[in-house]
């Protein structure tokens, strides 16, 4: 099935919110340098980042991988060379995010859905992760519990984040960023000043990660634990399910 139909069918059945409209439009609009501009805008650290999120399901119980708003596949291509023996589904909201990466990760089934409602039965994945993707979504609250839903017991949920920071430092870094560097050089690449703006918005107006993780333990899972990145210019989060 080529981008085009997988995309009619998912909009015939589904009852799309208006930000969810917007947000996919945007990421199809930017979608052509969308993995440029992530080397350029971390100067490169978002390939460790990322290298140490798929890291963080080491040891999951065995089973299936979701990668969650999963963009241009760079956490799929992670996924598929360090856990060759699972199977493996990529899911996001942009056909065009989707189909600039879908040769990074070829043996990925690749799956038009929203985080918020995940056309999974209940405790198909033994893990599930999510890249720079809950800021972006309509109920971040929402997500964690498909995420929860969708997990076996002993799953984990693996969250690679820019949250809004606590310390002084953090937050002068992310401050200048989020301000300057990202409309400016975003707009500057993508030609879309709007759409890094939102970006840079996104980043400012969401949660630190002590409230990320306050969330998740309310959406049900339990030993929940981050760890920053590049002295909080990122951080990954870890929640399990009981088993």
């Amino acid at each position: 099935m080529d981008a085009r139909s997988i995309a009619d069918t998912f909009r015939a059945s589904e009852d799309v919110a208006p930000h969810f409209e917007a947000v996919r439009g945007m990421f199809d609009r930017i979608a052509p340098t969308y993995d440029l501009l992530n080397r350029v805008l971390s100067l490169g650290l978002d390939v460790g980042w990322r290298k140490r999120a798929v890291r963080s399901l080491d040891g999951v119980v065995s089973g299936p991988l979701l990668d969650s708003c999963a963009g241009t596949l760079d956490l799929a291509k992670g996924l598929s060379a360090r856990f060759p023996d699972r199977a493996l589904v990529a899911a996001d909201i942009s056909v065009e995010m989707l189909e600039r990466g879908r040769g990074k990760a070829p043996r990925a089934h690749v799956v038009i859905a929203d985080a918020t409602d995940l056309p999974f039965e209940a405790q198909t994945f033994a893990g599930v992760i999510c890249g720079f993707g809950m800021r972006n979504v309509a109920d971040p609250q929402k997500a964690m519990h498909e995420a929860w839903r969708v997990l076996k017991p002993g799953g984990r949920f693996v969250t690679l984040e820019f949250f809004r920071p606590l310390s002084v430092t953090s937050a002068a870094f992310h401050r200048t960023y989020a301000s300057l560097v990202l409309p400016f050089v975003g707009a500057l690449i993508s030609r879309d000043r709007v759409a890094y703006r939102y970006l840079s918005d996104s980043i400012k107006g969401f949660w630190t990660r002590t409230e990320y993780e306050g969330h998740l333990k309310l959406a049900g899972f339990h030993r929940v634990r981050g760890k920053d990145l590049a002295f909080g210019a990122a951080s990954i989060v870890i929640g399990e399910v009981s088993e």
